[in-house]
């Protein structure tokens, strides 16, 4: 009887996985084929195969850069909420809760004010330097209670060093017009008008953090039954929780220096990914990342779709949908059971 209950979820995960997989591969045609610009599916097809085909470069120009975009921004965002929930213990946090988002945003706001830059491969730069300083600034600060096997000196400090970022954006921002158009293009979060140019530096950092969130998952699956019963198990807390740091950082540095700041993946694709695959960080870690790029190519297409012309950013689309199933997982306890 336990072997055939044991099949049957192996089954319906396998299935689940497979049909990840499809929806992913139905999203990634959506976004070539789908946008403001009315292109025959026949025409995305030539152009795909001939980019001298091209019809005003649409195709290679805009579709399929912000699909490679959406791919990566999404699976590292869907990987750093599973890290960042597992090494909380908390079912609501989100990869911003360590300041990477504010530290981002603070350094493209700043770039703005002080050098008066206005490339995408500047903030890009900026973005990724100040994702890392603020996150290595609240490890440092976790570190002065001296119990990293705790994680709430991490998210306290997190908390803390957002707000104190989120205080200097709002006091830059309403002090200089340059800032405030630099931030106001920043903040809202999109795939549009987003070249290749920063994707290889990008990818290297997102494919550093990626390894590490591997490597931390079996500390992950320890630390799921406790701090003591993760020691107990032989685990090395200190070091768990500062792979556990780095991977966050380096995943959602990347995917906030490509995309700006987009909330509620990180949060709502592990508890999909939970859902489906179970609490095996093995099998979560990927599955929440296919998930959340499932995601955010598909807000993306409805942004292109219902936005006409003037497109709607997937940052509005998200922050929609998102508080839709931000309430639903509050109301639904057993989907934030870890």
């Amino acid at each position: 009887m336990a072997s055939s209950a044991l099949t049957a979820v192996r089954v319906v995960r396998v299935n689940a996985t497979l049909s990840l997989g499809v929806a992913l591969l139905v999203v990634i045609l959506a976004s070539l084929a789908l946008g403001s610009n009315p292109i025959s599916p026949a025409q995305v097809v030539q152009a795909l195969v001939d980019p001298t085909n091209d019809p005003d470069g649409v195709v290679w120009g805009s579709r399929v850069p912000r699909t490679l975009l959406g791919l990566l921004v999404g699976f590292c965002l869907g990987v750093a909420g599973v890290v960042m929930q597992g090494q909380t213990g908390n079912p609501l946090a989100d990869p911003g809760l360590f300041g990477v988002s504010s530290g981002a945003s603070l350094a493209v706001v700043l770039g703005a004010f002080v050098l008066g830059h206005n490339s995408m491969s500047a903030a890009l730069f900026l973005a990724m330097i100040g994702a890392l300083v603020a996150s290595v600034g609240v490890f440092a600060i976790a570190t002065l209670s001296r119990d990293l096997a705790n994680p709430v000196p991490l998210a306290i400090a997190g908390t803390a060093v957002s707000a104190l970022l989120n205080a200097v954006i709002s006091f830059l921002v309403l002090t200089n017009q340059s800032s405030l158009e630099a931030y106001r293009v920043w903040v809202v979060g999109s795939l549009s008008g987003r070249g290749l140019d920063g994707l290889p530096p990008a990818l290297l950092v997102a494919a550093v953090g990626l390894a590490l969130a591997l490597v931390n998952a079996r500390s992950l699956n320890s630390l799921t039954l406790g701090t003591e019963l993760a020691q107990g198990l032989g685990e090395t807390l200190w070091r768990a929780r500062l792979v556990g740091l780095a991977a966050i950082t380096l995943t959602t540095a990347s995917a906030v220096a490509l995309a700006g700041p987009i909330g509620f993946i990180g949060l709502t694709a592990p508890h999909i990914a939970r859902a489906i695959v179970g609490g095996n960080h093995f099998r979560l870690l990927p599955a929440s990342g296919l998930i959340g790029a499932i995601t955010l190519l598909g807000c993306d297409v409805v942004g292109r779709v219902i936005g006409g012309q003037a497109e709607v950013p997937v940052g509005v689309v998200l922050a929609v949908l998102g508080g839709v199933a931000f309430v639903a997982i509050v109301r639904r306890t057993k989907l934030a059971a870890l």
